[in-house]
């Protein structure tokens, strides 16, 4: 039987990273792809990447009921189809949803058999130093970023799992016994 996981994580914890190296190993599961309405990104195929949509089209979404979930981040809006997720389980396909702790809860508002993952930093310290290390936003952004984890982290405590990313080896492992064994 075809399950849903949703893996969510603080901005910085590498759930990004993480998941793609459970993918790498594991390719009989799918990552799930969102619906966006930023632009397309040079090397970027819709469909394949996102499912990139105009604001009224995403509107209309959201007006029809059709997301899981969604957000607005930065000024574009990004959503879970509901019917992209049922066909896929619908076809056996095990899918793996990469989104915040809202949109997470909501999705197990909706579809309570999904399996959450909140995948947590060893410390704020160091999720705050890797956010730095990127050297890709401005001091006010990771200001906002560090303020929005405290949020995350409460909201993890709804989660059906919570692991560590001390090192991108062992969350792979909890992952996989996770998935797995659940």
């Amino acid at each position: 039987m075809s399950r849903l996981f949703v893996i969510s994580g603080s901005s910085g914890v590498g759930k990004g990273t993480v998941i793609k190296e459970f993918l790498n190993k594991n390719p009989e599961y799918k990552l799930s792809i969102s619906c966006t309405t930023r632009n397309m990104r040079e090397g970027e195929i819709d469909g394949v990447n996102y499912f990139f949509l105009t604001k009224s089209e995403f509107e209309k979404c959201v007006k029809n009921g059709e997301f899981l979930e969604w957000a607005e981040f930065s000024g574009n809006c990004y959503g879970t189809k509901k019917e992209f997720v049922n066909k896929c389980l619908k076809n056996g396909e095990n899918l793996i949803l990469e989104i915040d702790t809202k949109g997470a809860l909501n999705v197990k508002r909706i579809m309570p058999e999904a399996v959450l993952i909140f995948i947590a930093p060893p410390s704020l310290e160091e999720l705050e130093a890797r956010l730095r290390g990127r050297h890709t936003e401005t001091e006010e952004a990771i200001q906002k970023r560090l303020a929005s984890i405290k949020l995350e982290i409460e909201n993890s405590k709804y989660f059906d799992y919570k692991i560590v990313n001390d090192t991108v080896e062992n969350a792979v492992k909890n992952i996989e016994n996770i998935i797995f064994n659940s």
